[in-house]
């Protein structure tokens, strides 16, 4: 992995990016720690033209965008401009909504069968053939609900992939969800290879009461050496560091990590 190709996922101090005046704090103290590039998620409302200012003025890139599911499917002609005037060439269908994060199921009326999944799959392909054409690459950011099967069958994120195009529908693979759905991080970079343009870095540990819990890259229990390595064989082109909660401080929390992947994972 090389540096220039780590970035950080805003959404892992969106506490801090409410305000124009709080965002700018925020990119300085990322690119002070050694981030070149970000993810743009979970921060307030502000134009982008002003973000994309802050972003240039902080030597930083935006080298992927979550946008809201329902605006993906409906609007897809919407974030493609959005997308342009970011500069930036990957979005990414954060989750499907009104998904619980907190079981390993989807929620009441959404996901809850095979024709639910087939629909969903349908909506992302003729969306990211239209982001396709204005230069936009549409990817799928996994959780642990996608790994869930119907009837003994494919899981959803299988479905998900086998029925759109390649070209319309790419991933955001996310280790720690992926584990959480209890399928193996390696294994699915290298099922994805040609498809797998974003990686979420994102550690699965075991905390003191004993239930799963987010932990800085390398300070958790997935192999990342080997899940890069996969990453990298399939083409990956980005490594995002996220972290959905931190323990203190997350702007420290993405300092670790990053002292981390500099360690044990450059080449």
């Amino acid at each position: 992995m090389r540096m220039e190709r780590l970035a950080a996922q805003l959404y892992t101090v969106r506490a801090h990016t409410q305000t124009p005046a709080d965002l700018l704090a925020s990119l300085k103290k990322i690119r002070g720690i050694g981030y070149r590039a970000v993810q743009v998620s979970g921060v307030g409302p502000i134009r982008e033209e002003d973000l994309l200012e802050m972003l240039e003025g902080e030597g930083l890139t935006c080298c992927v965008t979550h946008e809201p599911g329902e605006r993906i499917l409906a609007e897809p002609e919407r974030v493609a401009e959005r997308l342009r005037k970011l500069k930036c060439a990957f979005t990414a269908y954060p989750i499907p909504a009104g998904v619980r994060l907190d079981t390993p199921y989807p929620g009441r009326g959404l996901l809850e069968t095979q024709a639910d999944v087939e629909r969903l799959a349908e909506g992302l392909d003729r969306s990211g053939e239209v982001l396709r054409r204005a230069g936009v690459t549409l990817t799928y950011h996994n959780h642990a609900v996608e790994f869930r099967r119907f009837d003994g069958r494919r899981t959803m994120l299988e479905s998900i992939y086998a029925l759109t195009r390649p070209e319309n529908l790419q991933a955001e693979l996310d280790t720690y969800w992926v584990q959480a759905g209890g399928a193996d991080p390696v294994a699915w970079c290298r099922r994805l290879k040609g498809r797998l343009p974003l990686l979420h870095l994102k550690d699965y540990a075991i905390g003191p009461d004993f239930r799963p819990a987010f932990a800085e890259v390398g300070y958790g229990n997935l192999d990342f050496p080997a899940i890069v390595e996969a990453a990298e064989d399939s083409s990956c082109q980005w490594f995002i560091v996220e972290q959905d909660v931190c323990p203190g401080d997350p702007f420290e929390s993405l300092e670790k990590s990053y002292r981390w992947v500099s360690e044990n994972l450059v080449k």
